[in-house]
């Protein structure tokens, strides 16, 4: 059975910190699952480590529903959120309710996420209302990098500060049950965590929220472009994917590759009558 929103947030209750991962696929998913991570995020930060863009705001709705069915058919017991991508909840509140519906129906997603405080509050409570559980997002919002003029962390100044304050409150009360806090610096991030009765989950946050998400790329070490500084790599696949490749390009070119053992066999019966129908003799 998979983890619900009332079991996420008992956890917060209890003091037990709260694990969530991305996937974007139905074979990572399915190895995570077995891990016994609480949530899978299927984040529309699949645009850059999966499809190559260099942010997020170029993925679409039709981009998202398709991994997000992978990812679903691939586990059982994970909660899987669905990321909602740039401009699909903000033209409207009639937007935002079809948007989030096709998670959940076309997705099979348990849950949507998105980002915004104070400002998306309104969109969040409706969808809540229609009976599809929200998770929050604030701090960093890779969506508003442009005006927020790059990745960079938020909330040190006491304004930007109390802002973000105000947007976990905005987004509590709008019925989020919980919030993901990027980028924020530690001590505001404590905060933020002791404030809300809603679990925080952070990534570059520090440790004390209530619980983590990391990109999987960054996690085991396959997204070559940069490995962020609140990331720690577990894992270096990606070396191994290039030893592996370097290998079967080395085996296949010398001739080594494949041998009898990778190979099927026919009736030599069968083989001699084709040889002979053929002119193929010797």
């Amino acid at each position: 059975m998979r983890f619900t929103i009332a079991q996420i947030r008992e956890m917060k209750e209890r003091g037990e910190k709260i694990t969530m991962l991305t996937a974007y696929d139905y074979s990572t998913a399915k190895v995570l699952d077995d891990t016994g991570v609480q949530m899978l995020l299927v984040g529309d930060s699949l645009g850059m480590v999966m499809l190559g863009y260099e942010s997020t705001i170029p993925v679409t709705m039709d981009d998202m529903l398709h991994h997000t069915k992978a990812v679903v058919r691939g586990t059982k017991k994970a909660h899987v959120v669905g990321d909602m991508p740039f401009m699909t909840y903000h033209t409207s509140v009639a937007d935002a309710l079809r948007n989030a519906a096709r998670f959940i129906q076309e997705g099979g997603a348990q849950s949507v996420k998105l980002e915004g405080g104070e400002n998306v509050a309104e969109v969040v409570a409706r969808i809540v209302s229609c009976g599809i559980p929200v998770m929050g997002h604030i701090g960093l919002t890779p969506q508003s990098m442009n005006q927020l003029s790059g990745f960079k962390v938020q909330g040190k100044s006491l304004e930007a500060a109390e802002r973000l304050m105000k947007d976990a409150i905005a987004l509590e009360q709008a019925g989020a049950f919980s919030i993901v806090l990027e980028a924020v610096p530690a001590p505001l991030a404590t905060l933020i965590t002791k404030k809300v009765k809603v679990p925080t989950i952070g990534i570059g946050a520090g440790a004390a929220c209530d619980g983590q998400v990391q990109v999987i790329g960054d996690l085991i070490g396959v997204f070559p472009d940069f490995v962020p500084k609140h990331a720690k790599q577990y894992a270096r696949v990606g070396d191994l994917i290039k030893a592996a490749g370097a290998s079967y390009v080395a085996e296949v070119q010398a001739g080594i590759f494949p041998t009898k053992k990778e190979s099927y066999t026919m009736d030599e019966s069968v083989l001699a009558e084709l040889k002979q129908a053929h002119g193929l003799e010797g």
